[in-house]
């Protein structure tokens, strides 16, 4: 039987921004086993249209390509959805009520497990283990924060992990302690592990509903694609490669990934046996494994950021805290060249300007060594010296963004720039001058760090302004150094294009071209028509993988 000459689907009444190296508009797109076959006006449609074909008007709604998230963790944030989840609070009293309600409500729960708290809720940015021990008593506690690099645990947790004034800091992370000496309840970075080592390990159901639970809600934003920025056991409870393997063989895994596997920080080389075995076995389907993730250094709200000067206390005067390197920079570029060599591609989270500048320096090192070769990308970038900005395109390293970031916020604000200092600070999320500079930029989330919706990542970066605020409140905000904002036409290829490329899938997504698989979304609206200010405020419609619909708005 010939194939039908008819499309499966098509999307009429534009407007389509392909997102092609052109920056094309188009009004009509047609679909047919999954794949484009037309992208351009009405009438190069018009004969595709069959009596089985879905016809969608888009009605002057946009159409685009399915965003791509380039740094995400989306088992963990669908697991914590299903536990003590506090990312939708704000203030102290709403978690600890909050966390005294779960544990209310879940007698039966060994540990309560969780998180999502936000540093700029507490003083000085640090909870504690009074506050938990008043709704919590009889039970550990243990509460990673919305960054993931903190953690919050009752007294309970502290004597069943046998953590006490006697107890060193690890090599990669703190206790934090009263003027006493006492653990506080706060544990920064490596000093989660302590506690990691004693949590119940999330049952194999429970990964497996939260990966599917997390697939919902990033498809509902209009994501089909994404980079897991942490697969392998690591410093987190559990090892997500086995629930994503099973998601792609079943086909319950509607979503294309890039699967990146975690480096033990405490290893060597000799990961490499492990990272070739995963690869070859995630070979085929929608979920791959040809990444190696490298946690370079910490956070600036707890001062663990790598920066190439000490950070500054409260008066303004330096102290002798510059961060931590999670890995030896000496032995970095070697480490870095093997694995290029190997055909692996390098994800780098580099938060301050010291990791940003070893990374860097890792990868001039594997491109002496080999050659152009691996699509190696650094994520989050929130301190960039300017001498290091032209080095991104010089040695072809991507820039991988986070704009939600790129705001002034409480943690911005009264956790981050009084001890950066001013020169410092505005060296903060330059993406503007990395753009100008020829960098490919890629954009993701860090989903459950922050919201994953493009829309949201869209509208901050180009307006360095929070979303979902008023038309007045818009005006009155300061801008998030102005120079460093992207063009509404750049942020969607960041989410698009640029995270195709860094996920090593452009060359069957990423943008509306014939021959791409459909992997499209549909917005409420154009917001290329309407004012700046209103960009965050648009909704996803309906989201589409290969042609099929796996989100749509009531």
């Amino acid at each position: 039987m010939s194939p039908s000459p008819f499309a499966d689907l098509v999307f009429k009444g534009g407007p389509v921004f392909t997102v092609d190296p052109a920056r094309s508009w188009a009004t009509a797109v047609a679909v047919a086993g999954g794949r484009i076959t037309a992208v351009g006006r009405e009438r190069d449609v018009t004969d595709l249209i069959g009596p089985a074909t879905e016809v969608v008007d888009l009605a002057g709604k946009l159409l685009l390509p399915g965003f791509q998230d380039a740094h995400v963790h989306p088992v963990l944030g669908g697991t914590t959805l299903r536990q003590c989840d506090l990312h939708e609070l704000h203030t102290l009293e709403q978690f600890v009520a909050a966390v005294g309600d779960y544990a209310g409500r879940n007698p039966q729960a060994e540990w309560i497990r969780g998180g999502g708290w936000s540093m700029d809720a507490f003083p000085g940015g640090m909870p504690t283990k009074d506050l938990l021990d008043a709704v919590v008593p009889d039970r550990p506690v243990a509460l990673p924060n919305r960054d993931g690099h903190g953690m919050w645990v009752n007294s309970k947790a502290l004597e069943l992990c046998g953590i006490t004034r006697d107890t060193p800091d690890p090599f990669d992370g703190r206790i934090e302690r009263d003027a006493d000496g006492e653990p506080n309840g706060c544990l920064q970075e490596g000093a989660m592990a302590l506690v990691n080592a004693h949590v119940p390990p999330p049952t194999d159901r429970e990964l497996a509903d939260g990966l599917l639970a997390g697939q919902a809600y990033l498809h509902s934003f209009g994501i089909t694609a994404w980079q897991d920025a942490w697969v392998g056991a690591g410093l987190g409870p559990a090892d997500v490669f086995a629930p994503y393997l099973d998601a792609s063989r079943s086909g319950a895994l509607t979503a294309r990934v890039a699967g990146a596997l975690w480096w033990d920080r405490e290893g060597g080389l000799e990961q490499l046996e492990l990272f070739r075995a995963r690869r070859e076995e995630a070979g085929d389907g929608r979920f791959r494994a040809r990444s190696v993730k490298m946690m370079l250094d910490g956070v600036a709200e707890n001062h663990t950021a790598a920066l190439l000067d000490p950070y500054l206390d409260g008066c303004g005067c330096a102290t002798d805290n510059a961060g931590l390197d999670f890995i030896d920079p000496d032995k970095l570029p070697a480490y870095v060249t093997e694995l290029d060599a190997a055909g692996f591609q390098v994800h780098f989270h580099a938060l301050g300007d010291r990791a940003v500048r070893n990374a860097l320096d890792a990868v001039a090192a594997a491109r002496a060594a080999n050659g152009a070769g691996g699509r190696h990308h650094l994520a989050h970038l929130q301190v960039v010296h300017p001498d290091d900005i032209k080095r991104f395109r010089q040695l072809g390293a991507t820039a991988n963004i986070q704009p939600l970031w790129a705001a002034h916020e409480p943690a911005m604000d009264e956790l981050t720039i009084p001890f950066l200092g001013e020169e410092r600070a505005a060296w903060q999320y330059p993406f503007g001058s990395l753009s100008r500079a020829g960098a490919t930029i890629a954009a993701g989330s860090d989903w459950s760090v922050s919201s994953p919706n493009p829309l949201w990542g869209i509208h901050t970066a180009v307006n360095r302004v929070e979303p979902s605020l008023s038309a007045e409140e818009f005006a009155a905000r300061k801008v998030f150094f102005p120079s460093e904002r992207l063009e509404l036409g750049q942020a969607i290829a960041a989410y698009t294009a640029g995270s195709a490329y860094v996920n090593q899938l452009d060359d069957v997504t990423g943008s509306v071209q014939v021959g791409k698989f459909a992997d499209l979304v549909v917005l409420d609206r154009d917001p290329f028509d309407g004012p700046a200010h209103e960009i965050g405020d648009a909704r996803v419609l309906r989201t589409f993988v290969e042609g099929v619909q796996v989100y749509g708005a009531e």
